[in-house]
């Protein structure tokens, strides 16, 4: 299922005050066409907040108006097919992560798109998520982790977001790749799993950092890994989970994505202006703000990016029997 991937109150007023600089921003031409940026999830999500921090620069520098819209709804399918009804000019796109052609076609027998319409054409960023338990669970460290749920078989209960959603893939190939058992409760989002966590009606999870700093902080729970490929700046002394299981990787990234036949010159335009934003130094201030890493990948990175996710997810959800109803 499309979830917001970050639940916290810091994403949803720095959309709110994102919005507002849009319609501040007086200065676009009058002559270009307008450019629509489709969001799979509500305000206040992960892709949205990413797509106004990317919009309102590239607004500036192409002097031209960007409009970001919210169609969630269909496990991200409603915006999806918005983009695949368009005319393929240039002027509308889709910001969101890779579940669209990673997870959903592996999950869902029907869409209301077909996959092979949609073109990603730049990598914006990604937003790792970090491995959390409840201090019920007597564990510090990952290898106390291991050792624990191990000597424990089915006595633990994970949350996610949802079923199938990245939160409860990163648990099962983890439990793949430990050979650990624990039950899934599925919530939905992270707005009810993170309170499940904390009132320890579940004792382990997967997050953004935003939402569960502050209860680090003040021990109410207790940080152990980060899904990414590698360590990430937001908490580097915290290991990825890939030092204990090689090419473990499922941090969500975040894209932009074209209908296939958008012309090229106008693609390479996006592609490159999205690129150069993300590695801007007040751009990437922003996005660490909510917890969230540049890429700034082009076309074909975003592809391979994109590659190895349906490869990964593909063997969790054969390995695991995932099904959704």
């Amino acid at each position: 299922m499309f979830r917001p991937h970050v639940a916290h109150a810091a994403l949803a007023m720095l959309a709110a005050c994102t919005a507002a600089s849009f319609s501040a921003h007086a200065q676009t031409s009058s002559t270009a066409p307008t450019i629509k940026f489709i969001i799979t999830h509500p305000a206040g999500g992960l892709p949205d907040t990413v797509a106004r921090i990317v919009g309102r620069r590239m607004q500036e520098r192409l002097n031209q108006t960007i409009v970001v819209e919210n169609r969630s709804g269909a496990n991200g399918g409603i915006a999806v097919n918005a983009l695949t009804s368009a005319p393929a000019d240039g002027t509308t796109f889709v910001v969101t992560d890779g579940a669209i052609l990673s997870i959903n076609p592996q999950l869902y027998p029907k869409l209301p798109y077909n996959p092979k319409d949609v073109a990603p054409i730049a990598a914006l960023a990604t937003a790792p998520l970090f491995l959390a338990v409840h201090p019920s669970m007597p564990a510090a460290t990952m290898k106390e982790y291991v050792e624990h749920v191990k000597a424990n078989p089915g006595k633990y209960n994970f949350g996610s977001s949802g079923v199938g959603s990245i939160h409860h893939i990163s648990l099962e190939a983890l439990k793949t790749g430990l050979g650990l058992r624990y039950s899934h409760i599925p919530y939905k989002g992270t707005g009810e799993a993170v309170p499940a966590l904390l009132g320890g009606h579940v004792q382990m999870l997967f997050s953004a950092y935003p939402s569960l700093a502050g209860a680090a902080g003040t021990k109410k729970i207790t940080l152990l890994a980060t899904n990414g490929l590698t360590r990430s700046s937001q908490a580097p002394d915290l290991p990825a989970i890939s030092e204990f299981i090689p090419g473990f990787s499922y941090a969500p990234f975040v894209g932009i994505y074209a209908r296939v036949g958008t012309p090229a010159a106008v693609v390479e335009k996006i592609s490159a202006e999205a690129m150069a934003i993300v590695k801007e130094p007040e751009v990437i201030a922003q996005l660490a703000k909510v917890g969230v890493e540049p890429i700034g990948g082009g076309a074909a990175e975003f592809r391979k990016l994109l590659d190895g996710e349906i490869d990964r997810v593909a063997k969790v959800v054969k390995a695991a029997n995932i099904k959704v109803e």
